[in-house]
């Protein structure tokens, strides 16, 4: 009696579940949720209750939560790049082929994501990727353990009375023997320099592959199991808390930037410099620490979320026209029914999204370049995906190396250079990408308005890049750079070092303020004492009896300032709203793709748009910009023979060719948003001639109809 009671409760039962469109394996899943708490098939109350893991909003609010802390740790080492540089002695060149990395991985595997679609189990596979970006986070932090501690003064923490005399000048036999010393060239510590090198670029390929299945099966998997109404909400929700990562990113890195790199591992005698010294490397693997905790933190539901959940039947009750706005039967029907046969036609031949689950992955790599060349024939869509190319060229550049551009010509710290871009430049961007969306909606712009709005915006952009001005020289460096009109450095005395023996690969600046001369290290301004001033907060180092230095000093260890460091903040703010305006074409110009494809070519519009920015723009745009960085370097700094970090740029020409790649992607990017345009007005242009002109065959079919209406009403 028991088993026909039973069966009886699943027929009834049935049909919901068919209504739903439930898989036969989540069938008791699907019993416990709908029957009542009083119901005899399932004795067990807990049972009963629907299941957290069955509710599509607690999946968006794990999304969000997801994604927000892996953009944060994707972006976290381009808050710490140049300490990164300083640390392990690379040139801005190979960091920002480091920092592009991270893209090579995604790129890679992101086009399978379209041939996968929903065979996969998304929420499982989702939290794998998860799992292998907090495993990246993790080896990113494995060059710091592996390998020795930060020696800023070429000396181990256990010989402090030599590092005191390390960059004083000595007299030849004890510079020789200091030198002969302090030599750790080896094979081994190159070959350790290798493998540090080595693991990074290796984490960063893996933080890319984990990060491939996130975002596309996440969307697709709230767009289909919630309501049709409420499917844009969930997305602009997702969308807003992950627009925060990146903020969040340089956050952290200002926290952590701030703390000293072997906080694990402080020398007895503690440290003697300021976070402002030349020479200062901060905490930056505890950041990557911190994000692939948080991301592991978020990965943990996703194991619990079913293949299939039931479909959202409700709208969010503060929708007033939710009966208005919802789909009548009739149009999913004629949905299903022009989805059935995709063959028919000769149009949806090649639609790769529809074709793409009967194929098999040799089918789909033959079939994916003869639709990609048809999309880029696109004249609207090639033109677009180029203006968002240029875009997100300055974009990448400008988030890579900002704070090093800002350090170097502004003398800042990498913790408050950081704090800048996260509280100004990408709240300000975030801003942008909201009042583009708002303006498409509220004014129900079509493609030519889009056009214009995108132009304007461009071209507003492009009136506040000329940020040339806005610096000032690079100060005297004795030895190095000779200023006209400013005091000579070592010709005030002349043969004031003969005496001393200074080593070539030293770097300990001190700044001579009364002249504002900088010298490599003590030794070069013939300094042949030290003296340290303790203070309860932090102690300064003086040097004194500076052979090269008028009065003999003292002077203060550390770089000079710079002169023009009170126009940072002008320039972040500037800076900052260019990001603003150009983030307003974001939503226009992706409305411009929707509109201008064809509706069965706008998933895989979509997936191109995003491959192509991946490979013209975020690889190799942190390569270009490191390598203009690199070309105005006066002095680098070498380690066992080879090219190592640079100490001191030509501040002109780095603020030149920095300003001006982005002043060359954004006046690609205007030339491209006028080409759209005028091609817009010219097809707009065209539709109304053709409205104008009329048809004299369609005009013989109207009198005909009418002739045939003629006798039918007589009879009636």
């Amino acid at each position: 009696m028991k088993t026909v009671e039973k069966q009886s409760q699943v027929n009834v039962i049935g049909p919901v579940g068919e209504e739903l469109q439930v898989p036969d394996k989540d069938a008791k899943a699907m019993v416990g949720t709908e029957d009542t708490p009083g119901s005899k098939a399932s004795p067990n109350p807990q049972k009963l209750r629907p299941s957290v893991f069955h509710s599509i909003k607690f999946f968006v609010l794990c999304h969000s939560l997801l994604q927000l802390a892996q953009l944060m740790i994707s972006g976290y080492l381009k808050s710490s790049i140049s300490t990164v540089e300083k640390r392990f002695g690379l040139s801005s060149q190979t960091s920002g082929l480091l920092a592009a990395f991270n893209e090579v991985g995604n790129t890679a595997l992101i086009v399978f994501v379209s041939y996968f679609g929903s065979r996969v189990h998304r929420p499982r596979l989702i939290g794998c990727g998860a799992i292998l970006v907090t495993l990246a986070g993790i080896l990113m932090t494995v060059p710091h353990f592996i390998s020795e501690p930060y020696r800023y003064d070429r000396t181990s923490p256990a010989d402090m009375p030599q590092d005191f005399e390390a960059s004083l000048c000595l007299p030849s036999t004890k510079a020789l023997a200091s030198a002969s010393s302090n030599s750790s060239c080896s094979s081994y510590t190159e070959a350790r320099h290798l493998a540090v090198v080595g693991i990074m670029f290796t984490a960063q390929t893996l933080l890319g592959v984990g990060g491939v299945p996130i975002q596309p099966f996440g969307i697709s998997y709230i767009d289909d199991f919630s309501h049709n109404s409420n499917s844009p909400l969930y997305l602009g929700i997702l969308f807003a808390v992950t627009m925060m990562g990146p903020g969040m990113a340089y956050g952290l890195g200002s926290l952590m930037l701030r703390l000293y790199v072997d906080i694990d591992r402080m020398p007895e005698g503690g440290i003697n410099l300021t976070s402002k010294d030349p020479r200062w490397v901060g905490a930056w693997w505890l950041g990557f620490l911190i994000s692939a905790g948080a991301v592991a933190l978020a990965a943990i539901p996703y194991f619990f979320f079913p293949k299939e959940m039931p479909k959202e039947k409700q709208e969010l009750r503060f929708r007033r026209k939710g009966l208005a706005v919802s789909d009548p039967p009739v149009s999913k029907g004629e949905d299903s029914s022009s989805e059935q046969s995709p063959a028919d036609s000769p149009e949806k031949k090649d639609n790769l999204a529809q074709i793409a689950p009967d194929l098999t992955v040799i089918q789909f790599i033959k079939v994916f370049p003869r639709v990609l060349l048809r999309t880029l024939r696109h004249p609207i869509f090639l033109l677009v995906v180029l203006s968002q190319v240029c875009m997100s060229s300055m974009a990448a550049g400008m988030a890579t190396f900002l704070p090093k551009f800002l350090e170097r010509q502004f003398s800042v710290t990498a913790s408050y250079a950081n704090l800048l871009i996260g509280c100004l430049t990408i709240p300000l961007a975030i801003v942008g990408i909201v009042v583009g969306g708002i303006l498409v909606k509220r004014l129900r712009l079509g493609p030519v308005h889009c056009g214009t709005l995108c132009l304007l915006s461009a071209l507003c952009c492009l009136v506040l890049s000329p940020l040339f001005f806005m610096g000032c020289s690079s100060h005297q460096i004795a030895g190095i750079s000779h200023q006209p009109g400013a005091q000579p450095g070592l010709e005030l005395f002349p043969g004031c070092m003969e005496s001393c023996s200074c080593p070539s690969d030293d770097f300990n600046p001190v700044c001579d303020s009364s002249s504002r001369v900088e010298y490599i290290t003590p030794c070069h301004a013939g300094c042949r004492s030290r003296v340290v001033q303790e203070a309860p907060d932090k102690s300064q180092v003086f040097y004194t009896n500076c052979s090269c230095v008028a009065g003999g000093g003292p002077v203060p260890a550390g770089s000079c300032d710079s002169a023009c460091g009170h126009l940072v903040l002008p320039f972040m703010i500037l800076v900052s709203l260019g990001a603003a305006l150009a983030s307003v074409t974001h939503t226009p110009s992706f409305m411009l793709i929707l509109r201008g494809v064809k509706k069965e070519d706008k998933t895989l519009a979509v997936g191109i748009q995003f491959m192509l920015m991946r490979v013209l723009a975020w690889m190799p745009s942190p390569v270009i910009h490191g390598s203009a960085i690199d070309t105005t370097c006066v002095y680098w700094a070498h380690s066992c023979g080879r090219q190592a970090v640079c100490h001191y740029y030509d501040h002109d020409l780095l603020r030149n060719r920095f300003i001006g790649l982005q002043f060359f992607f954004k006046t690609g990017s205007l030339a491209c948003f006028a080409l759209i345009l005028a091609i817009l007005r010219q097809q707009d242009k065209e539709e109304r001639t053709k409205a104008t002109i009329p048809n004299p065959g369609l005009q013989q079919q109207l009198l005909a109809s009418e002739a045939k209406k003629e006798p039918e009403e007589s009879r009636v």
